[in-house]
């Protein structure tokens, strides 16, 4: 498995939010932007708790199987490579979203005189942090969850061992 790279997530949210941007622009020439819901950060906020209390209670359990504590709780392989998935799923997710709310965001920040829209921009700022919170949980089970190295007998650029 590929470990996520920053530069595709940070293109993800560059490219999501100048779409996102002439979106709303064309949007509302033509009629009335939609609303950026409430529930945007609260559910971006709820995955990064997710992610997050799941690296720690893997990186707690990993410490304590390498420390051979009596009575500690193995990581099983499988349930770890499914909790780096679903971790990098997030993040690209989060990337497209806090991207387009970015976007919004931006446009937004022309029409602050109007109350309903200044609630908006509100919203769209907070649904990027929630996203950002999200990629760095993210980022941070994946490094909990990455094996340790053995560069003695694969040193870079050699051929793996048969």
């Amino acid at each position: 498995m590929r470990e996520l790279r920053i530069r595709l997530l940070a293109g993800v949210f560059v490219v999501a939010g100048i779409l996102s941007w002439a979106g709303a622009r064309l949007w509302n020439s033509i009629g009335t932007l939609p609303s950026v819901p409430l529930a945007a950060p609260i559910v971006l906020a709820l995955i990064a708790v997710v992610l997050l209390s799941t690296a720690l209670s893997l990186r707690a359990r990993l410490r304590a199987q390498r420390e051979r504590r009596p009575g500690a709780k193995g990581v099983d392989p499988l349930m770890a490579a499914r909790a780096v998935v679903f971790g990098q799923a997030s993040a690209l997710v989060a990337a497209l979203v806090s991207g387009m709310y970015g976007g919004t965001g931006v446009f937004l920040l022309e029409l602050l005189d109007i109350s309903a829209r200044r609630d908006q921009a509100v919203y769209a700022g907070f649904s990027v942090l929630a996203g950002i919170g999200v990629i760095a949980a993210a980022l941070f089970l994946e490094r909990v969850c990455k094996l340790p190295e053995d560069e003695d007998q694969n040193p870079p650029g050699a051929e793996p061992a048969a």
